[in-house]
């Protein structure tokens, strides 16, 4: 889903790099779907239809995680300056475009300044499979769920002048116009809070563990190698107002949606990050939020 809330490195990380892969955007992209979907003031949120975008949104990874996050980066990614995963190639790119951007000579020049990356379970199983495999068990998840169609969510990153909630719901409408549009019945993805120690985050990822964790119908556990126990306080001596307050931005904003989380945490060295699995069946979302990220008054203020 993204890869930290506050700095916004989801839902998503670099996987392998070796060789560099160039993206193909997926032929239908903007088939009944666009590309532009929607816009506040200056900001547009739109899908990437051209090597050239895909390669500003990884640029933009890159800064965020890289430069800002203090991600580790091999020789490749530092060379070329973005953020390439073999992941890329299978999936959409959502970017939000700041069409008021000056250069340095004061010319305008639109920039993106938000991504998130969305990968389609047909997509996914024509490919590699989903990003979040290599953390958690998603095979026993999509065979309970037989018949849905998933969408995974990654990669989420926004640069730091515009971490505001503007820029958030632009990203969150987009997201939405896209699963109504392929028929998507539950989203995914890790999200990340930010250090390698999780008992930095004990009360955090106790709260998560008891007040926000998956039924049984759709929980997916950290792949045993790699599980961590989020179960660290007791449900009596834990304090669930300040536990939630400590959770980042964006895990957050998942939960007012009705997000429910996997069970157990996963570190993750490379991005320096704790790693949780979120998981929204459509059918179990707020129906305040989808009216506000997708209904008819929504439809109204967008575009």
């Amino acid at each position: 889903m993204s890869r930290a809330g506050d700095r916004q490195p989801a839902g998503d990380k670099i996987a392998w790099l070796k060789p560099v892969v160039e993206i193909e955007p997926e032929a239908d992209v903007a088939a009944g779907l666009g590309p532009s979907l929607g816009s506040f003031g200056q900001l547009e949120v739109r899908l990437a239809t051209t090597k050239k975008e895909i390669r500003k949104a990884q640029r933009l990874r890159y800064k965020v995680f890289y430069e800002e996050g203090g991600a580790k980066a091999d020789r490749t990614t530092a060379l070329i300056r973005r953020d390439i995963c073999r992941f890329d190639c299978a999936c959409d790119h959502l970017l939000v475009i700041d069409h008021a951007s000056l250069n340095r000579f004061d010319k305008p020049k639109p920039k993106v300044i938000g991504t998130y990356r969305l990968l389609r379970q047909d997509r996914a199983e024509a490919h590699d499979g989903f990003y979040s495999a290599q953390e958690y068990d998603i095979a026993s998840l999509l065979a309970r769920q037989a018949g849905k169609r998933f969408l995974e969510l990654g990669r989420s990153c926004i640069l730091p002048p515009y971490r505001s909630k503007r820029t958030l719901e632009l990203l969150w409408r987009g997201i939405w116009a896209y699963a109504k549009h392929y028929r998507i019945d539950a989203l995914f993805g890790c999200a990340s809070l930010e250090g390698t120690n999780p008992l930095a985050h004990a009360a955090s990822l106790s709260f998560l563990a008891y007040f926000a964790n998956a039924c049984e119908e759709w929980s997916v556990r950290a792949l045993e190698a790699r599980h961590v126990g989020m179960q660290m306080i007791g449900p009596d001596s834990l304090d669930k107002r300040r536990a939630l307050a400590a959770l980042p931005p964006l895990i957050k904003a998942y939960l007012r949606c009705g997000a429910k989380v996997g069970d157990g945490a996963v570190i993750d060295h490379q991005f320096g990050t704790t790693d949780v699995f979120i998981v929204m069946p459509v059918a179990e979302l707020d129906l305040r939020y989808i009216e506000h990220f997708g209904g008819p008054a929504a439809e109204k203020q967008v575009a």
